[in-house]
């Protein structure tokens, strides 16, 4: 199976948790942001963080930090487009992205999207609620023949994800059975690490 480098998304400026950086709050002694290496890692051919700001905080986990270059936030978007440029450069063919606030991401991840999104080589995950598929646009594996569009949809100050992605063709990976929710749970407030929290315990 081919090898994909893995970005993880650490944009986001944690309003809701007190404008933390969500990938250094601690989930039961271990940061966010090493939980997910610890899940993608072992999945990809190498990983790269995206974050804007100071680099240094992320420096230790030895991976590139790819600040996005945007004058103003637009939001995970933008650091998908550097990703891509990043893999591009690397002469790789796509990128697999998570974001840094989901500690229990699929551990196959990368294989259920690789194979579910062929030919087409563009797949975002997503899961059922009641009958209705729920779109998970940061975890997908997105080809860098969308680059151009991609920073075209950008200087347009387009921000949305999964309307960038639909209109690129991208094929819905579905992730069902015991635990698919949990698998793409993100944590946005104190309850939400609350539940991460007691999720760790019971499982």
């Amino acid at each position: 199976m081919t090898l994909y480098p893995g970005l993880i998304l650490a944009g986001g400026d944690g309003t809701r948790l007190g404008g933390v950086d969500k990938g250094m709050v601690e989930l039961a002694g271990l940061r966010l942001m090493e939980r997910v290496i610890d899940r993608l890692a072992p999945q990809c051919a190498t990983l790269a963080i995206s974050a804007n700001g100071d680099p240094k905080r992320y420096s230790e986990f030895g991976y590139p930090i790819l600040p996005d270059g945007a004058s103003e936030s637009q939001g995970p978007l933008a650091g998908v487009l550097a990703g891509l440029d990043w893999a591009a450069a690397k002469g790789f063919k796509a990128i697999v992205t998570v974001a840094t606030d989901t500690p229990f991401l699929p551990e196959n991840l990368v294989t259920r999207l690789a194979t579910v999104s062929q030919p087409e080589g563009f797949g975002i995950a997503v899961t059922e609620e009641e009958g209705e598929q729920r779109w998970h646009p940061t975890f997908g594996l997105w080809p860098v023949t969308v680059r151009d569009d991609l920073r075209a949809a950008l200087a347009r100050h387009q921000r949305r994800m999964q309307q960038f992605a639909e209109s690129k063709g991208a094929v819905p990976v579905l992730f069902d059975g015991p635990g698919a929710d949990t698998a793409f749970f993100n944590i946005n407030t104190a309850e939400d690490l609350a539940k991460a929290e007691s999720l760790l315990v019971e499982a």
